[in-house]
């Protein structure tokens, strides 16, 4: 299986980005989809999920500015930015869950995401 991110970039305070990560390999029921971030310096950390429902979860930081959700036709994952903000600079790594119980877990490599004040 192998996760391919893209969207990243830099971008201004207030600015917006659209994150995607395709899903590729053999895939066998895609539970959970997730992005994750890390800043430099701090650990890695959930920014929001999606499960294969369609039921979400978001950071308190990110609530109300970001929007995750997915094609399950294309095995895809999408993290839309809106208003970013200096301290959302991080690298943005996807994550999806498979399995019966979501048991195996597969990482993309990470697209940098850079906001300027």
């Amino acid at each position: 299986v192998q996760l391919q991110a893209s969207g990243g970039g830099l971008v201004q305070a207030g600015g917006s980005l659209r994150l995607s990560c395709e899903a590729s390999g053999s895939i066998f029921s895609i539970k959970a989809m997730n992005w994750y971030r890390q800043a430099p310096g701090k650990q890695r950390e959930l920014v929001a999920g999606i499960g294969s429902g369609g039921r979400t979860n978001y950071a308190d930081p990110v609530k109300g500015r970001f929007t995750i959700s997915r094609d399950n036709a294309e095995n895809t994952v999408y993290l839309h930015m809106n208003s970013l903000k200096p301290g959302d600079t991080a690298v943005y790594y996807c994550n999806i869950r498979t399995g019966l119980v979501g048991q195996y877990e597969y990482w993309g490599q990470g697209t940098l995401v850079t906001v300027s004040s």
